[in-house]
C-alpha cells in the first residue's frame, strides 16, 4: 500500500499471478485541516495508519479468495480497528504497569520503576515483533514492506521506477512506520516519568489516555527526523529505528518489488506526478 498526499493505492497478486490494484482519492480527515496541526495532526496519522491499514488488509484476502469485488462494511472496518486500539493498549500500555507493580515494594524510586516498565514495553515491543517474523506468511509480508521502501527510495532518487534500479536501494527508510513505534516507546518512558507513580488504578489509565499525547510527539519527532535526514547528528540518533526495521523488512523478489512499483505508480498517476521513468 502506498499513502500520496491525497490518495492512496493498493496492489497485490491474485492467485493467477496478475496484479489487482485498488486506489482512491481521499479526503475527511485524511487531508483535512487537522492533518496540519502540530502536534494535533500525529493523532490523525495514527489513526488513518490503523484504518487504511486494515482497508489493505481486507483487499488483499479478498483478492486471495478471488472475490476482490467483495465490499468490507464501515461497520466491520472500524470494529476491527477500535479492537486493535484496545489491544495494544491493554497489551503494550497497560500490561507492563501490573508486571512491574510488586517492584515499588522493593525499589524506593518511582522514576527507576517507571523506567523498567518502559524498558519491559520496548522488550515486549521488540520480541513480539520478532515473533511473528518467524511466520512464512508474515516474512513474505516483511518483504513487501521492503518492496515498498525500496520503490520509495528510487523514486526520492529520482531513478528508474523498474525493479532492476529499485533492487539497488535499502530495505530500510527513516520515515517508516516501524520508526514510529520505537519512538513511541521511548518517548512514553520520558512522559511516563514525568507522570510518576500514581495508585496503581490511576497509572494504568494514564498510560491508556496519554497514549495520543505520546503519539502526537512521537509523530513530529520522526517528522523532524524525515525533514532532516541529511544531518549527521539525526542519522545516528536514528541508527536504532533503522535497525528494528530490520524485523520488520526483507529482501524482496523481482515480483514483490513490481507490486510495490504498481502501488507507487497509483498513486503518482492519481497526484499527477511524473515519475523519472515508470515501470511497464
Amino acid at each position: 500500500m502506498i499513502r500520496g498526499p491525497t490518495s492512496m493505492a493498493i496492489a497485490c497478486r491474485r492467485p493467477d499471478g496478475e496484479l489487482a490494484v485498488h486506489s482512491e482519492m481521499l479526503g475527511g480527515v485524511y487531508t483535512g485541516w487537522a492533518r496540519r496541526i502540530p502536534f494535533i495532526r500525529g493523532v490523525v496519522v495514527l489513526w488513518e495508519t490503523l484504518a487504511l491499514g486494515m482497508r489493505a488488509l481486507f483487499f488483499s484476502s479478498n483478492v486471495a479468495l478471488g472475490q476482490e469485488d467483495k465490499k468490507v462494511s464501515g461497520g466491520a472496518m472500524w470494529s476491527t480497528v477500535v479492537i486493535a486500539l484496545v489491544l495494544v493498549a491493554g497489551i503494550f500500555f497497560a500490561g507492563p504497569v501490573f508486571l512491574t507493580s510488586w517492584l515499588e515494594d522493593h525499589i524506593d524510586s518511582a522514576s527507576l520503576v517507571v523506567t523498567i516498565e518502559g524498558v519491559i514495553r520496548l522488550v515486549m515491543l521488540i520480541g513480539y515483533i520478532g515473533a511473528i517474523g518467524l511466520m512464512p506468511d508474515i516474512k513474505r509480508v516483511f518483504a513487501y514492506h521492503g518492496a515498498e521502501h525500496k520503490a520509495i527510495h528510487a523514486l526520492e532518487a529520482g531513478d528508474q521506477l523498474e525493479p532492476a534500479a529499485v533492487q539497488r536501494y535499502s530495505t530500510a527508510h527513516m520515515r517508516c512506520g516501524t520508526s514510529f513505534l520505537l519512538t513511541v516507546m521511548v518517548v512514553a518512558i520520558v512522559v511516563f516519568v514525568a507522570v510518576g507513580a500514581p495508585d496503581l488504578w490511576l497509572r494504568v489509565l494514564s498510560r491508556v489516555l496519554l497514549l495520543p499525547v505520546i503519539a502526537s510527539i512521537s509523530y513530529e519527532i520522526i517528522r523532524f527526523t524525515g525533514r532532516n535526514e541529511k544531518s549527521a547528528i539525526v542519522r545516528w540518533l536514528m541508527k536504532p529505528n533503522l535497525a528494528l526495521q530490520s524485523l520488520t523488512t526483507r529482501q524482496p523478489d523481482d515480483r514483490q518489488v513490481e507490486v510495490a512499483i504498481r502501488a507507487l505508480n497509483e498513486v503518482l498517476a492519481a497526484e499527477a506526478v511524473q515519475p523519472s521513468r515508470s515501470a511497464p
